[in-house]
């Protein structure tokens, strides 16, 4: 299930904690197609609904999921704590660093974090 809010002026698309795993370019277009007649320009998906490889960046997933995102127009914003996915990761440790710093995309341990940075 998914719900639609609006948080500091733009319509959010959250995804529930519970439901499919995504990841896959596919999977972006799938949730892309439930934007359509909304206004939202941002997508939160919990960590928990990722796929095991999502964070494993040599299977190219997580960027081709962001680029798909980003090509239509949305930001996606990752809910929950990846410091256990860092730690055995240099790689994923400097892809979210630099995926904050830029700041179009995002992940973040919880709701508070995310509502203070969007």
């Amino acid at each position: 299930m998914t719900a639609i809010s609006t948080i500091k002026g733009r319509e959010v698309l959250e995804l529930a904690n519970e439901g499919p795993l995504s990841g896959t370019e596919a999977d972006a277009l799938d949730i892309l197609g439930e934007t359509y007649g909304t206004e939202a320009s941002v997508i939160v998906i919990p960590l928990a609904r990722l796929l095991p490889d999502f964070l494993q960046l040599r299977t190219g997933m997580a960027g081709a999921f962001i680029q798909k995102l980003q090509n239509y127009g949305c930001r996606l914003v990752v809910l929950g704590d990846t410091s256990a996915d860092i730690v055995g990761s240099e790689a994923l440790a400097a892809f979210v660093v630099e995926t904050n710093r830029i700041g179009h995309h995002m992940f973040v341990p919880n709701r508070q974090a995310m509502l203070e940075r969007l």
